[in-house]
């Protein structure tokens, strides 16, 4: 069930986007508030992730997931039957709130239920990996499939049958109640917040900022932002309850983890679009001619994915995630050598299946550097920060790379390529920060946080020792 959440919460993105042309159509509108159809989504659950990770580590992670799908299937009825732009857009906002209590509880769920059982946590994230990279890849061909079938509202509707059975189906097995840990802590309403308004608003800004780089607004939005994260820092510090524990930031691999997804985000987010420009723009292809390319991109995406958990425990989280940066590295680099004229198949199916499955192997090991240490009423707010840096990273390279490729002559796709090429290399210097040890146990640290871990040790509230703050 988890896996099936995170497969409808990545779909609902490029499903929606294949019908906003029909949904401008049937409602009358264009512009920016067509384009805010898609735009409410992903900033309200951008923005809303670490506060949802924490609501799972508060709450429960199973409850949360029950009560975030049922909430989550209502607003896909709301936005199948929205009569007008602005209920589309508010059911939208509705969704993504959703969606960012569904995402890290999901995984914390993953995490919870295979937290003795380390080949099981493999194979479950590499499964989690992949529903995501299936969901993505979905999108695109359900959408119009649904558009010609049956119309734009279905796109939203078949989420209510779908959340209803999951959330049938959670109910009877997962487990109910919260970690003893938890069930008294509050949430940390100011930080909340700060963090929900500045993670938002980084979000919207580098949007605005790709559309229109030469404007204010994005600007003046990415300023605020960053005002606020300071300020966000400086409460953390300070409170007795922090949304962002320090602990939690402190370690290397929670520190890796996020890195290293933001470097991976940052990376293949734009240059899938700067494809998707040179095939359309610079070879002249039909859109739909050109669609048929991209399925390859994401069965590697796939498979990778699927590959990762027989590869963690034989390399390692930060080798693992060193070998995937080196193939998306050499997946870039090969697309520096696409021409100008003529359609270079094997060569965009090459660099297509070096990004994919190279994406595929170190999102698994990003997650699992992410969350694999970090104790049970922490795995919420963890998984919801991982989400919220994959997030940024979209939006990041997406921002940098549509000014240098739009705004080029003939030929500025090839500085698109490079910029993802340079972030790339970026994201193979954030491993480096990974711990190099291989995915075996849980590590000490995190079975002194735990009780649940299955090994006797020393009381939670213990000091702990050197090795372990280093760790």
């Amino acid at each position: 069930m988890p896996c099936v959440a995170q497969f409808v919460v990545v779909l609902d993105v490029t499903i929606v986007a294949t019908v906003l042309p029909a949904i401008g159509a049937d409602l009358g509108v264009s512009g920016g508030r067509l384009a805010a159809v898609v735009t409410a989504y992903t900033v309200a659950m951008a923005g809303l992730l670490v506060l949802g990770g924490r609501v799972a580590d508060v709450r429960g992670a199973a409850r949360t997931f029950r009560w975030a799908l049922a909430g989550f299937a209502v607003a896909s009825v709301g936005c199948a039957l929205a009569g007008s732009s602005t209920v589309l857009i508010v059911a939208r906002v509705l969704q993504g709130v959703a969606a960012a209590l569904l995402s890290p509880a999901a995984l914390a769920v993953v995490q919870d239920l295979t937290r003795t059982d380390t080949a099981a946590r493999r194979r479950a994230l590499g499964w989690w990996t992949a529903a995501a990279a299936g969901g993505g890849a979905s999108g695109w061909v359900l959408g119009g499939v649904l558009l010609e079938l049956a119309g734009w509202r279905w796109v939203f509707a078949i989420n209510a049958p779908i959340g209803v059975l999951a959330v049938l189906v959670a109910a009877r097995v997962l487990p109910p109640g919260r970690s003893p840990r938890t069930a008294g802590r509050a949430l940390d309403a100011p930080g909340a917040a700060l963090v929900t308004v500045a993670i938002a608003a980084a979000v919207l800004g580098l949007s605005v900022v790709a559309e229109r780089p030469s404007g204010w607004a994005g600007w003046t939005m990415l300023v605020g932002a960053a005002l606020l994260l300071v300020v966000f820092v400086r409460h953390e510090r300070r409170t007795a309850g922090p949304l962002l524990p320090g602990h939690l930031v402190a370690q290397r691999g929670v520190r890796g983890g996020n890195l290293t997804a933001v470097a991976l985000t940052a990376c293949t987010s734009p240059a899938m679009l700067t494809v998707v420009w040179y095939v359309q723009e610079q070879l002249r292809l039909a859109p739909a001619r050109a669609s048929l390319l991209f399925p390859a991109f994401n069965v590697a995406v796939v498979a990778g994915a699927l590959a990762g958990p027989r590869l963690l425990p034989r390399l390692g989280t930060r080798t693992l995630l060193l070998t995937g940066f080196a193939a998306v590295t050499a997946g870039t680099v090969l697309l520096l050598t696409l021409p100008d004229r003529g359609l270079p198949l094997a060569t965009l199916l090459g660099s297509f299946a070096l990004m994919g499955g190279g994406l595929g192997v170190a999102s698994l090991a990003s997650t699992a550097a992410g969350t694999t240490d970090v104790a049970a009423d922490d795995q919420g707010v963890a998984a919801g920060l991982l989400a919220s840096s994959a997030q940024l990273g979209t939006a990041a390279g997406v921002a940098v790379v549509t000014p240098l490729v739009v705004g080029a002559a003939t030929g500025g796709y090839r500085l698109g390529f490079l910029a993802a090429t340079v972030v790339a290399v970026a994201g193979v210097a954030a491993s480096v920060i990974v711990p190099g040890k291989r995915v075996g146990e849980v590590s000490d640290a995190a079975r002194r946080r735990d009780p649940r871990a299955g090994a006797p040790s020393a009381p939670s509230c213990a000091p702990r020792s050197a090795a372990e703050r280093r760790r």
